[in-house]
């Protein structure tokens, strides 16, 4: 069937305020990019911090491309991908496992296949654990910055995070991560957390996401938190990741296990 070609159908989901808009690759455009970021826009589109493309796999049961609210391509979003599993789930698109429908989803990103385990649900509302993968954590290093500098942990959860521990959260401290994500050295841009770790099992985290700026909540931000702050003895796995949005749980076994909720908000059709 060939789809309208003046609408583009739409479903919203939000995970810890973190809010993407989920988008059939049946209705993909020319250029990508350039409308997900109008359909991102928050005063003339539809508003989200990202689109999820979706398209068929052959290893997993859906293929997600996700592309930031500036248009740029992202590997992966952990409560972007959390977000998809809460529509595969409502829509269950694949054959049920059991009598109450599928409770496991694999979706292919850019950073590989995540596997999403359905742990609770309540009408349009999910709360999945997801397996992330191995991390990676570099040794802390500076960062020169306009007036001082900053000091991070690296860490790559299949795309690339700075954590900086700090023991108050500065006014305008969005500035700072802005300077910092979009400095020199990071060739491809970068996540940016600042952290305060509250106590061995809880810290607390801002997010300032390249491609997207301040969002209220990060899934791979929350998982790159808590690892640094586990690599940095300065907490213990598991650890709840409090933010502006929601708290979310982060496990270090080997690979990480991020656990949180995610809500489908709406339905709608985007007049091109």
């Amino acid at each position: 069937m060939t789809p309208p070609d003046r609408i583009i159908p739409f479903v919203k989901a939000s995970a810890c305020g973190n809010d993407f808009l989920i988008v059939d690759g049946l209705y993909v455009p020319a250029d990508i990019a350039g409308f997900s970021k109008r359909l991102c826009d928050r005063h003339y589109g539809v508003g989200a911090d990202g689109v999820e493309w979706l398209f068929p796999a052959q290893d997993a049961d859906i293929r997600a491309r996700l592309f930031n609210a500036d248009g740029s391509e992202a590997e992966i979003s952990g409560n972007g991908t959390r977000c998809v599993a809460a529509y595969l789930c409502s829509e269950q698109t694949a054959e049920p496992a059991s009598a109450e429908g599928k409770e496991i989803f694999a979706i292919r990103t850019g950073a590989g296949i995540r596997i999403c385990t359905l742990t609770s649900r309540s009408e349009s509302r999910y709360e999945f654990e997801i397996a992330m993968g191995e991390p990676r954590v570099g040794d802390e290093f500076p960062v020169k910055l306009a007036f001082g500098e900053a000091r991070g942990i690296p860490v790559s959860m299949g795309n690339p995070h700075y954590v900086v521990f700090v023991q108050e959260y500065a006014p305008g401290w969005q500035a700072e991560a802005a300077e910092i994500s979009r400095h020199h050295d990071f060739k491809y841009g970068m996540n940016v957390e600042l952290v305060i770790a509250r106590d061995k099992s809880n810290v607390e985290a801002r997010f300032f996401e390249r491609g997207v700026g301040e969002t209220q909540s990060s899934g791979t931000g929350s998982c790159a938190s808590a690892v640094a702050a586990i690599s940095a003895k300065r907490a213990q796995s598991p650890v709840q990741v409090h933010a502006p949005g929601g708290t979310q749980t982060v496990r270090w076994e080997n690979q990480v296990f991020l656990r949180g909720p995610a809500e489908l908000i709406c339905r709608g059709e985007f007049f091109i």
